[in-house]
């Protein structure tokens, strides 16, 4: 075979890479000169994949629950990765920020699409059989979940709506974290008291959350935002773009999980209670949590009516 330039072009630019690496080319040859050709299945670990099912029943919509739910926790890691390298970009502008935030909104605009797999795909019957098999565990126990939203906004943001008066964005994250709004959505009903679903999640995760809440705070998306020069500020592709996030995260998806749970937990005279006894009735509806990442991106009349329009539209659907 002719050694072309194109070639011999390409032989000096990894000689010199591994030669600044203080590595010998030819050694590296040697290996790619054996090395097995990749494989589709092999790159993505596809047998490994297919094998994480591990249903807890032998009832059949069991395992289209898991599946669903394991790749809601892929796209999470997708939009984490966004988010670190929103974060992490030194010069940041607004062709860079619109389009990244742009696939975290396709990720979830994805998740939101697809929830109906959850809504509508599962046997009504055979869903109220095997969850009994999963207690305490719940979806409310995505660690990942928790750390969108803390690297989406401040975290002032996320402490419970009826006490986030008594504090500022100084405030610190531990203080703060004690009031973090879904631990009022993990209490037991009739007592007030924690759930099993969580103290155990606290015990697994509350020291990574807290840790995490303060590497964001210069590193949340609203302070990205701010990185932005001030005619990028008030670009109306970047004020879409996080408006979009907004009612993505804060309505959309918590009205998919909604709708599924009126669709699989709602009796005529009573409701029955969510794996790990979560309060889904109040802990859902964003209308009762009035959670906004962005608030100075929306009026005060639309802060005041947050959630309303889409759960009215939604649960007519």
């Amino acid at each position: 075979m002719e050694i072309t330039p194109e070639i011999k072009q390409r032989l000096e630019l990894l000689n010199d890479k591994y030669t600044a690496l203080g590595q010998d080319l030819l050694s590296y040859l040697d290996g790619l000169l054996y090395a097995d050709a990749v494989k589709y299945w092999d790159y993505i670990e596809l047998d490994t994949l297919l094998s994480l099912q591990r249903p807890r029943t032998s009832i059949p919509d069991e395992r289209i629950f898991i599946i669903y739910h394991q790749i809601t926790e892929l796209y999470f890691k997708m939009a984490l990765q966004e988010f670190e390298q929103l974060a992490d970009h030194p010069a940041i502008n607004a062709e860079f920020f619109v389009e990244r935030v742009g696939r975290i909104n396709r990720y979830f605009d994805a998740l939101i699409t697809s929830f109906d797999v959850m809504s509508k795909g599962m046997d009504h019957k055979q869903f109220l059989q095997f969850r009994m098999s999963l207690l305490p565990a719940s979806g409310f126990q995505s660690a990942q979940y928790r750390l969108i939203e803390m690297y989406s906004t401040e975290f002032l943001h996320l402490v419970n709506k009826d006490v986030r008066h008594q504090f500022t964005k100084e405030s610190s994250i531990e203080s703060m974290y004690e009031f973090i709004y879904w631990k009022a959505g993990a209490t037991e009903m009739e007592t007030g008291k924690k759930t099993l679903t969580l103290i155990q999640f606290e015990e697994r995760y509350q020291e990574e959350f807290i840790k995490h809440g303060n590497a964001c705070r210069h590193r949340n998306l609203w302070q990205v935002y701010k990185r932005l020069t001030p005619e990028e500020q008030k670009s109306e592709k970047v004020i879409s773009t996080l408006r979009h996030n907004d009612t993505n995260v804060n309505i959309n998806w918590p009205l998919a999980h909604y709708k599924s749970a009126v669709r699989y937990l709602s009796r005529d005279t009573d409701d029955i209670a969510a794996t790990g006894g979560t309060n889904w009735q109040k802990y859902l509806p964003p209308r009762f949590q009035k959670r906004i990442f962005y608030p100075e991106l929306w009026t005060a009349e639309e802060q005041e009516e947050w959630g309303k329009i889409w759960v009215n539209g939604a649960l007519k659907s």
